[in-house]
This record gives structure tokens, sequence and C-alpha cells, in this order.
């Protein structure tokens, strides 16, 4: 066989691969984008657009995310564990009348203590933590990633180190922060919570029905100081 003849079905062999993978990306592209819409929910809206509306660099983020953190195995709680978050929390919630500052600041602190406890990324790594966050508790997460900014404003109305402002270019205003602390539960509720794994009944509580306790929008555990307005301005 000459020379040419092999070089020309070298061509040949490489222009069908090439042909073969743009047509598999092709009709791979919008298959995953509507798996990611779906796992990913309010999350997916949020990656584009911090991405500027750029839908592919989103989905390329979220897919890492899920190939980095998707077979996450997350730990259950003991008991006294569960019962010592819970608690925390409850005190958080109590702080907030008179103290709202200190309050977000000791959530965003359960939050991260109790999601490295259930065996995501922990020691500070608050970005990592989120991103495996998102991709467990895609619906939920938020609630974290707020109430983590709005703690980190600083009293004086500096940049964090998000590069965020507080309200009116002060710290965060004490609705602001409430607002950020009813979102935030929602995710120390599904992290509390015993799920189905751990041999703990998931569906029931004091109050009724998981389902009825989220419609009433209260953890079955706590009270609903949050949903008061009459806060004190800190």
């Amino acid at each position: 066989m000459s020379t040419g003849l092999i070089i020309a079905l070298i061509v040949i062999v490489a222009v069908v691969v090439v042909a073969a993978a743009v047509l598999y990306l092709r009709a791979r592209g919008p298959h995953r984008g509507a798996h990611l819409k779906r796992r990913f929910g309010p999350e997916y809206d949020r990656a584009v657009a911090r991405h500027d509306g750029d839908a592919e660099a989103a989905e390329r983020e979220l897919a890492q995310r899920v190939q980095l953190h998707g077979d996450l195995r997350t730990r259950p709680l003991e008991h006294a564990e569960r019962e010592r978050y819970e608690a925390g929390w409850t005190a958080a919630q109590e702080r907030f009348v008179d103290s709202p500052r200190e309050a977000v600041a000791e959530a965003d602190r359960l939050l991260a203590e109790l999601a490295a406890a259930r065996g995501f990324p922990g020691g500070g790594q608050y970005e990592e933590q989120l991103a495996a966050l998102s991709v467990h508790h895609a619906r939920h997460v938020d609630g974290y990633r707020r109430v983590h900014r709005v703690a980190r404003i600083r009293v004086d109305g500096t940049h964090g180190p998000n590069g965020t402002h507080g309200t009116h270019g002060g710290g965060a205003g004490t609705e602001e922060m409430r607002e950020a602390m009813v979102e935030a539960r929602a995710l120390f509720d599904e992290l509390v919570r015993p799920s189905r794994h751990d041999g703990g009944d998931h569906r029931t509580g004091p109050h009724g029905t998981r389902e009825e306790t989220a419609a009433h929008g209260r953890s079955p555990h706590m009270p609903s100081l949050l949903h008061r307005r009459q806060t004190k301005e800190s």
C-alpha cells in the first residue's frame, strides 16, 4: 500500500471521527441541559445568570459539580448530635429578636458545621461545601448562600469577601437578615432530619406529616420566631 493511500485513509478516518463527535455532542447537549435543569431547578437559573446568560458555560459548571460531588455519601447523625444542632438553631432564632447580626452569624456557623458533620466538605471550604450541597440539596442551598453572604457583610458597610453591599450601602438590614434566616432554615431542616436511609421516620413529627410541616413553613422541632416581623433593629 502506497504512502499516499495510507495518508488518505488516515484523513478519511479522522474526518469520520470528528463528524461523529460533533453529531454526538449536538445530540447530547440539549439532553444534558434538560437533565441539569431538572436536577438543579432554581440553582440552574442562578448558574446561567452568573455566567451572563451563557447556558453552555453554566451547564459545564453544574456538570463538573455533579462529577466531583455526585457520589458523595452522607453520614447519618447520632440522636444526640441531632438534638444539639436543633437546640443550637432554636437558640439562634430566639437570639435574633435582640441581636440579629449575631444570630445570623451563628446560623451560618451552624450550617457549615452541620453540613460537615453529614459528610460534606468542611474545614472552612465554603465554596466547595456549597457546590457539594447544591448537587444534593439544590432547591434549598441558596438559603445557605444568602445567610453566609449576609453574615459576612460588615456593619460599616464595606464589602465582604464576595464583594456584596449591605442594605442602603450599610450593613444588612434586619428584614434582609430575617429573610436569610428563614430561607436558610429549609436547608437546615433537610440536613438535620433523619432520612429514609438513616432508618429514621422522616415523614411524621409532632405537628403532622413532613409535607404539612413544609406547607406551614416551620420545623416540628423549632418555634416560628423568625416569622414575627416585630424585631428590633440592630
